[in-house]
């Protein structure tokens, strides 16, 4: 009992230091040039990440794709043959794919936009959601997102989507324009904590979809770069799990979530 109630105070006392982490000009200047580099090569590398493997890796993850399973892997942009040093935070950068047999692009989009019925659909990661604004395919939407690792943090967060298509694929980059951490969420005295100036966990966040209808189905493609504080020494229990797991299994939630909505609403239409 002694040793669980200590460690109970050392997650509170531990919690409350490192709510005192700052977002400095420097990390965010590293976090856009790491975005500028990864945006630049998007725009001229295979529409799926897939198809730039070797010939017999592409054939097995198409394969296992169309098999049900999904295909997560993590990546990292480098400026040249240089990686982007980030002081004072941690890059998180990941890809996964998924395939919808039957799933068609319009029901993708229409789930994808549906920014109002996200904290539905996406529930418990997406704790609430609303649409605030649409110019044509350019959204404004604002998520409230519940991460727990060992702790719980809860942000509100502002986003900007800007989506493109043609016949048989379709794409959207959606970028973080507003993250605040939440201190004692759905109680009285919920309030937002200084952006910046939170437990750090999670910064900026942007994403990015791609959609390509083949194989009599829908690959569904989805990255995400995100940014939190680093790992301060004598606290790696209490931060690790939580800043380099999170960005994976949110992706996973994220990727699997959407293909089983998808599969519903092929098989009912």
């Amino acid at each position: 009992m002694r040793h669980q109630w200590g460690v109970a105070v050392l997650v509170v006392t531990g919690a409350t230091s490192l709510a005192a982490a700052e977002l400095q000009p420097r990390t965010v200047a590293a976090f856009d040039r790491y975005v500028r580099a990864t945006e630049s090569q998007l725009k001229t590398e295979p529409f799926l990440w897939v198809d730039r493997l070797p010939t017999a890796k592409r054939n097995e993850a198409l394969a296992s794709m169309r098999g049900g399973m999904l295909s997560i892997e993590s990546r990292r942009t480098l400026e040249g043959d240089r990686e982007i040093d980030v002081p004072g935070g941690l890059i998180h950068h990941w890809i996964g794919t998924a395939f919808i047999p039957g799933a068609t692009l319009d029901q993708a989009l229409m789930t994808l936009q549906d920014y109002d019925q996200h904290g539905r659909i996406y529930a418990p990661t997406v704790a609430r959601s609303k649409l605030l604004s649409k110019d044509g395919n350019r959204f404004r939407f604002f998520l409230r997102f519940r991460m727990k690792k060992v702790i719980t943090v809860v942000v509100n967060s502002d986003h900007e989507a800007l989506f493109t298509r043609s016949t048989d694929r379709a794409e959207g980059w959606i970028h973080s324009t507003r993250i605040a951490e939440v201190e004692n969420p759905d109680e009285p005295n919920e309030r937002e904590m200084p952006v910046g100036q939170d437990g750090g966990y999670l910064w900026r966040l942007n994403t990015y979809w791609r959609l390509l209808v083949r194989d009599g189905g829908l690959y569904i493609q989805c990255e995400s770069v995100s940014l939190t504080r680093g790992i301060p020494t004598g606290f790696g229990w209490l931060v690790g799990p939580f800043v380099t797991s999170i960005p994976r299994e949110s992706l996973t939630f994220t990727l699997e979530t959407t293909r089983k909505q998808l599969s519903a609403v092929s098989k009912a239409g």
